[in-house]
Protein backbone atom coordinates (compact mmCIF):
# COMPACT_ATOMS: atom_id res chain seq x y z
CA UNK A 1 0.00 0.00 0.00
CA UNK A 2 1.33 3.40 -0.98
CA UNK A 3 1.58 5.99 1.75
CA UNK A 4 2.20 9.67 1.16
CA UNK A 5 3.14 12.20 3.82
CA UNK A 6 3.35 15.92 3.11
CA UNK A 7 5.33 18.46 5.08
CA UNK A 8 6.61 21.99 4.73
CA UNK A 9 3.47 24.07 4.91
CA UNK A 10 3.12 27.16 7.03
CA UNK A 11 2.43 30.87 7.14
CA UNK A 12 4.33 33.07 4.72
CA UNK A 13 4.05 36.66 3.57
CA UNK A 14 3.13 37.52 -0.02
CA UNK A 15 6.20 37.24 -2.21
CA UNK A 16 7.74 34.65 0.05
CA UNK A 17 8.68 31.04 -0.61
CA UNK A 18 7.98 27.61 0.78
CA UNK A 19 9.09 24.14 -0.19
CA UNK A 20 6.66 21.30 0.30
CA UNK A 21 7.84 17.73 0.56
CA UNK A 22 5.99 14.51 -0.15
CA UNK A 23 7.51 11.37 1.28
CA UNK A 24 6.47 8.24 -0.60
CA UNK A 25 6.53 4.78 0.93
CA UNK A 26 5.16 1.40 -0.02
CA UNK A 27 6.37 1.63 -3.60
CA UNK A 28 9.56 2.98 -5.12
CA UNK A 29 8.81 6.57 -5.99
CA UNK A 30 10.61 6.13 -9.30
CA UNK A 31 7.82 3.79 -10.42
CA UNK A 32 4.89 6.18 -10.10
CA UNK A 33 3.70 9.58 -11.14
CA UNK A 34 3.17 12.05 -8.30
CA UNK A 35 1.09 15.17 -8.34
CA UNK A 36 0.38 18.13 -6.10
CA UNK A 37 -3.17 19.34 -5.62
CA UNK A 38 -4.67 22.08 -3.50
CA UNK A 39 -8.01 23.09 -2.13
CA UNK A 40 -8.52 26.61 -0.91
CA UNK A 41 -11.31 27.82 1.39
CA UNK A 42 -14.60 27.47 -0.42
CA UNK A 43 -12.90 26.32 -3.60
CA UNK A 44 -12.82 23.16 -5.68
CA UNK A 45 -9.76 20.97 -5.58
CA UNK A 46 -7.21 22.15 -8.13
CA UNK A 47 -4.47 20.26 -9.89
CA UNK A 48 -1.27 22.23 -9.29
CA UNK A 49 1.60 20.21 -10.71
CA UNK A 50 2.64 16.67 -11.46
CA UNK A 51 5.66 14.72 -12.58
CA UNK A 52 6.14 11.41 -14.26
CA UNK A 53 8.41 8.97 -12.47
CA UNK A 54 11.44 10.05 -14.50
CA UNK A 55 10.48 13.75 -14.59
CA UNK A 56 10.20 13.46 -18.34
CA UNK A 57 6.64 14.78 -18.24
CA UNK A 58 5.87 17.76 -16.07
CA UNK A 59 2.61 19.64 -15.72
CA UNK A 60 1.87 23.00 -14.13
CA UNK A 61 -1.42 24.77 -13.74
CA UNK A 62 -1.41 28.14 -15.48
CA UNK A 63 -1.91 29.82 -12.12
CA UNK A 64 1.48 28.62 -10.85
CA UNK A 65 3.63 28.50 -13.99
CA UNK A 66 6.89 30.37 -13.51
CA UNK A 67 6.47 30.40 -9.71
CA UNK A 68 6.27 26.75 -8.67
CA UNK A 69 8.70 23.95 -9.49
CA UNK A 70 8.15 20.24 -8.95
CA UNK A 71 11.16 17.99 -8.49
CA UNK A 72 11.95 14.52 -7.30
CA UNK A 73 14.66 12.79 -5.35
CA UNK A 74 13.82 9.20 -6.12
CA UNK A 75 16.77 7.92 -4.12
CA UNK A 76 15.08 9.37 -1.04
CA UNK A 77 11.52 8.71 -2.23
CA UNK A 78 10.76 12.40 -1.99
CA UNK A 79 8.85 14.74 -4.28
CA UNK A 80 9.12 18.48 -3.74
CA UNK A 81 7.08 21.49 -4.67
CA UNK A 82 9.12 24.67 -4.52
CA UNK A 83 6.78 27.63 -4.33
CA UNK A 84 8.15 31.10 -4.96
CA UNK A 85 6.53 34.52 -5.17
CA UNK A 86 3.56 33.25 -3.21
CA UNK A 87 0.28 35.10 -3.45
CA UNK A 88 -2.70 35.21 -1.09
CA UNK A 89 -4.67 33.16 -3.62
CA UNK A 90 -2.18 30.33 -3.13
CA UNK A 91 -3.59 29.84 0.36
CA UNK A 92 -4.89 26.28 0.50
CA UNK A 93 -4.43 22.81 1.85
CA UNK A 94 -1.88 21.11 -0.38
CA UNK A 95 -1.96 17.39 -1.02
CA UNK A 96 0.31 15.03 -2.88
CA UNK A 97 -1.16 12.05 -4.64
CA UNK A 98 -0.26 9.26 -7.01
CA UNK A 99 -1.33 10.15 -10.53
CA UNK A 100 -1.74 8.72 -13.98
CA UNK A 101 0.62 10.13 -16.57
CA UNK A 102 0.23 12.15 -18.75
CA UNK A 103 -3.24 13.16 -17.58
CA UNK A 104 -2.12 13.81 -13.99
CA UNK A 105 -5.48 12.57 -12.81
CA UNK A 106 -5.36 11.09 -9.30
CA UNK A 107 -4.93 7.33 -9.21
CA UNK A 108 -6.18 6.76 -5.67
CA UNK A 109 -3.51 7.38 -3.04
CA UNK A 110 -3.42 10.66 -1.13
CA UNK A 111 -1.49 12.24 1.66
CA UNK A 112 -3.13 13.94 4.59
CA UNK A 113 -2.28 17.43 3.37
CA UNK A 114 -0.29 20.38 4.59
CA UNK A 115 -1.68 23.86 5.06
CA UNK A 116 -0.21 26.89 3.30
CA UNK A 117 -1.32 30.36 4.30
CA UNK A 118 -0.10 33.40 2.43
CA UNK A 119 -0.90 36.55 4.33
CA UNK A 120 0.68 39.74 5.56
Amino acid sequence: QVQLVESGGGLVQPGGSLRLSCEVSGLPSDSIGIGWFRQGPGKEREKVSCSSSDEDRIYYADSVKGRFTISRDNAKNLVYLQMNNLKPEDTADYFCATVFVPSCDPSGDWGQGTQVTVSS
